[in-house]
């Protein structure tokens, strides 16, 4: 297993732990992190492992990350409607 498929993993077992933490309030700043920190990841997997892989690493941790990837798509889509 390659250094960057190791850190993907210690990434979702991250995002997991955070996940089922109680707080509200600390969920929408932790996966602010977890974004920050997952591209660069899923770059290096890419670079690493091949695009096929990086694809899958990416439906993970959007999967992961469903609810700003929801309002990422819906922004788009109103600027879409607005600018297009």
């Amino acid at each position: 297993m390659t250094p960057s498929l190791i850190a993907a993993a210690l990434w979702a077992l991250v995002a997991n732990l955070i996940a089922l933490a109680p707080s509200r309030r600390g969920h929408w700043p932790a996966a602010w992190v977890l974004i920050v920190t997952g591209i660069p990841i899923v770059g290096w997997v890419t670079f690493e492992s091949g695009p096929i892989i990086g694809l899958v690493v990416l439906a993970a941790g959007a999967s992961m990350l469903r609810w700003p990837a929801i309002y990422l798509w819906r922004w788009l889509k109103r600027m879409v409607r607005r600018y297009g």
